[in-house]
C-alpha cells in the first residue's frame, strides 16, 4: 500500500473519532452538521423524507469557517437538498449523487432504515456544494453517527412533549380543586394516577427551579407514590403538593410526619422555604393552597425555613343569610351577564377570571393561561358590571373579594344566622339584602376584626400595625404608604415582613390577607 492510502485511512480515523466527540456533545446533530459543513466546504443539512428542512448548521465563529454566503445563496442550497431527497425517495435509494439546482451536486445517504413499529421514514444527511468523490466515505461515517444522535434528539423530544402533557392535565386537575369541581378533577387524576386523596394536606415549596425535579421525587418517595405534585403554573420557583395524611387517630403524629417531610426537604435543599396547611377534604384545596402560601410568608424568616399555617380565622362570622344575599345582589350583574358572542365569556368564567386575578393580580394571566390584553379587558367588564373598581382599588377588590367568599361558601354555613331559636314558631321572613357596612357592624364582624389585628397589635412596636394600617389606606401601595409615614421604602417593607410572622400571613405576596385585613380595618372604623 502507498502513502497515500495510508494517508486516507489515517484521515478516515481522525474523521470517525472526531464524529465520536461531537456525539457526546449537547444538541450533537447541529454540532456535527457543522463539522461536517467546514470538513467539506458545503451546506451540511438534515433532510425528511417529503423535503422538509429537520436540521441545518448551527453558527461557528471559528477561524476555520467559510466565508459566509448571503441568505439567498444558503436557502438555495436548503432548496436544492430538500428536491434532492425527494427525488431518492422516490428511487428507493439508500443513496446517491444528483444534480442539484444551479449545477451543484447533492451527496445524499439516508439515516438507516424505517422503524418499523411505528413506521418513520428516516431522514436523509445532504451536503450540498463539494464535488469529492472521498465525499462518499465521509457521508457514510457520519451518517452512522449522525442516525443514534438524531434518534435520541427525537427521543428527548417525545419525552418532553409527553411530560410536558401530563404537566399541564396534573394542572388542569388542580384548577379543577381550585374552583371547586372536585369530580372532574377526581376524572381526570384517575386516568394520570395517583388517585386524588379524601383529605390532604397542602405544602408550598419555594426553591430554585432546577431542585423541583428532585423535591418532587423525594416527595414522592415519602409519601409512597400517593402525593399529589404539581409545579406551579403562577410561580416557577414553587411546588404544590397534596400529601394525603397518615392513619386515624394519630393527629400529634400526624403534625410530626408533617414537619419530618419538611425537614427532610429543607435538609437537602437549604435553599427551600416551605409553608404547609391544615388538613383539607378536596373540596377545601383553594383555602389550604391559601393557608400554605401564608405559611411560606412566615418561613422565609423562620430559622426552621419551613412554617405551618396557625391561625384560623375566617370570613364564617360574615357568612349570614343577610351576608349572602348581599353577595348574590352584588354579583348578580355577573351572574345574569349573557356574552354577545359565543367564543366571550360567560357568567362562570367571569367568577373564575375575577378570583384568580384577586389571587394572584397581574399573574392571573399565566394561571388561567390567557394573554394579558385579554385578562385587562376581562377585569374592566367585570369592573363595569359589578360598579366596582377592581383593577386598582384596594376597597373594590375587597369587597368583591367578600361577595365571591359569601358567594361560594357551603350554605349550610352561608344561610345559618349567628342565632337561631331553637323551636322557631314560624318560620322566619326571608332577610332582606343588606349593605357592606350593615354586615360589617354586626357584632360577630367587629369579634372578627379584632381577632385579625389582635396578634400584631400584641406582638408590637406599635409602629409596625400603623405601617400595615397604612399601607392599606394607600390601596396596599408600598410608596405610598413609606411616603405617608415618612420613611424609606425598604424600611417600610422591612415592617410588613415583620407584620407577616406576627400574623402568620403573606402580605406582601399573593395570595394577600390585604382583603381580610381592609374589611377588618373597615369594621373598626380605623378607615
Amino acid at each position: 500500500m502507498g502513502p497515500a492510502s495510508s494517508e486516507a485511512r489515517a484521515d478516515r480515523a481522525d474523521d470517525v473519532l472526531a464524529l465520536a466527540r461531537l456525539a457526546a456533545e449537547p444538541e450533537s446533530v447541529r454540532a456535527i452538521l457543522a463539522w461536517l459543513t467546514r470538513r467539506t466546504g458545503g451546506l451540511a443539512a438534515l433532510i425528511g423524507p417529503t423535503g422538509t428542512v429537520l436540521a441545518t448548521p448551527e453558527p461557528d465563529p471559528g477561524p476555520d469557517t467559510p466565508a459566509t454566503a448571503p441568505a439567498a445563496t444558503a436557502a438555495s442550497a436548503a432548496s436544492a437538498a430538500s428536491a434532492a431527497a425527494v427525488e431518492l425517495r422516490r428511487r428507493g435509494a439508500p443513496s446517491a449523487v444528483l444534480g442539484g439546482e444551479g449545477g451543484r451536486c447533492v451527496h445524499l445517504v439516508r439515516l438507516g432504515h424505517g422503524d418499523a413499529a411505528g413506521g418513520d421514514e428516516p431522514p436523509y444527511l445532504a451536503v450540498v456544494g463539494p464535488d469529492d468523490p472521498r465525499c462518499g466515505v465521509l457521508l457514510a461515517d457520519a451518517a452512522r453517527t449522525l442516525a443514534l444522535c438524531w434518534r435520541l434528539e427525537e427521543a428527548e423530544r417525545a419525552r418532553r412533549r409527553v411530560e410536558s402533557a401530563e404537566a399541564h392535565s396534573r394542572e388542569a386537575v388542580l384548577h379543577l380543586l381550585m374552583v371547586g369541581s372536585v369530580p372532574a378533577a377526581q376524572r381526570i387524576a384517575g386516568a394520570l394516577g395517583p388517585a386524588l386523596p379524601a383529605l390532604a394536606r397542602v405544602y408550598v415549596i419555594e426553591c430554585p427551579v432546577r431542585r423541583r425535579r428532585e423535591i418532587a421525587a423525594r416527595i414522592d418517595q415519602v409519601a409512597r407514590g400517593r402525593a399529589w405534585i404539581v409545579p406551579c403554573p403562577v410561580r416557577s420557583n414553587h411546588l404544590i403538593a397534596l400529601v394525603p395524611p397518615g392513619p386515624k387517630g394519630e393527629g400529634e403524629k400526624e403534625r410530626e410526619r408533617a414537619d419530618g417531610l419538611a425537614r427532610l426537604i429543607v435538609q437537602r435543599v437549604p435553599e427551600c422555604r416551605i409553608g404547609t396547611s391544615a388538613e383539607h377534604p378536596l373540596r377545601d384545596t383553594a383555602a389550604g393552597y391559601e393557608q400554605a402560601i401564608h405559611a411560606l410568608a412566615v418561613a422565609r424568616g423562620a430559622p426552621l425555613r419551613y412554617a405551618g399555617f396557625g391561625r384560623h380565622t375566617d370570613t364564617t362570622a360574615l357568612a349570614s343569610p343577610e351576608g349572602r344575599l348581599w353577595a348574590l345582589e352584588l354579583l348578580g350583574p355577573c351572574l345574569r351577564y349573557v356574552p354577545p358572542r359565543r367564543a366571550d365569556p360567560g357568567p362562570q368564567e367571569l367568577l373564575g377570571t375575577l378570583g384568580s386575578w384577586l389571587s394572584f393580580g397581574g399573574a392571573a394571566n399565566r394561571h388561567l393561561k390567557i394573554h394579558r390584553n385579554t385578562l385587562a379587558a376581562r377585569i374592566r367588564l367585570i369592573s363595569d358590571l359589578l360598579g366596582l373598581d377592581i383593577g386598582r382599588s384596594l376597597a373594590g377588590q375587597s369587597t368583591a373579594w367578600l361577595a365571591l367568599r359569601l358567594h361560594s361558601a357551603p350554605p349550610s354555613t352561608a344561610e345559618t344566622p349567628a342565632e337561631t331559636p331553637a323551636t322557631p314558631a314560624a318560620p322566619a321572613p326571608a332577610p332582606a339584602p343588606a349593605s357592606l357596612d350593615a354586615l360589617l357592624s354586626s357584632p360577630a364582624a367587629e369579634l372578627w376584626a379584632r381577632a385579625q389585628f389582635g396578634p400584631l397589635d400584641e406582638a408590637g412596636p406599635a409602629a409596625v400595625p400603623e405601617t400595615v394600617r397604612a399601607w392599606l389606606r394607600a390601596d396596599a401601595r408600598l410608596p405610598a404608604a413609606a411616603t405617608a409615614l415618612g420613611i424609606s421604602l425598604p424600611g417600610a417593607r422591612k415592617r410588613l415582613a415583620r407584620a407577616e410572622e406576627a400574623l402568620g400571613r403573606s402580605l406582601l405576596r399573593a395570595p394577600s390577607a390585604k382583603y381580610e385585613l381592609w374589611l377588618a380595618l373597615r369594621a373598626s372604623g380605623s378607615l
